[in-house]
């Protein structure tokens, strides 16, 4: 068996904590965000509406995660 070394990635451990992070945000954006809204609909269509709807949620969280993130950078910089 040939092993191919170049192929291997060898990740930081940020980016490692990254990925973890976001795995652990989508896991509780589907169990406490999109099994809620699925399960309050009968007809499929509905469920389906109610899925792409939680969308916006999920991008307002993400937003204010980043702006928080901003935030704390800039006030780190600038040394306050």
């Amino acid at each position: 068996m040939r092993q191919n070394v170049a192929f291997v990635t060898h990740l930081s451990y940020t980016q490692i904590s990254l990925g973890l992070a976001g795995a652990v945000t989508l896991v509780a954006y589907g169990l406490f965000i999109v099994a809620p809204a699925w399960g309050s609909y009968g007809r499929l269509w509905e469920k389906i509406a109610a899925s792409f709807l939680t969308l916006f949620i999920l991008a307002a969280l993400v937003g204010i995660g980043v702006g928080v993130g901003a935030g704390i950078i800039y006030l780190y910089i600038r040394g306050a």
